[in-house]
């Protein structure tokens, strides 16, 4: 049998959604399914490789691994 769950269970989703709508899906219309995919990937590289945190020292989440050693 599964626990309960709690607010935080789904907190990195919650925080990364709020980041996605203002930051992709709120600009602009699409064109076609094909055209959302292609922007949903350049966004995600965007936010693992480009988008710097200030909770991660001013690095982006994949420097911070890096650099903590967490990197695989």
């Amino acid at each position: 049998m599964s626990r309960k769950v709690n607010c935080l269970d789904h907190a990195v989703i919650e925080n990364f959604f709020g980041s996605l709508k203002p930051e992709l899906l709120y600009l602009r219309t699409f064109q076609s399914l094909d055209e959302f995919c292609q922007e949903l990937a350049a966004y995600l590289e965007y936010y693992n490789h480009n988008r710097i945190k200030e909770k991660l020292n001013g690095l982006s989440p994949v420097q911070y691994r890096i650099q903590s050693g967490f990197a695989a």
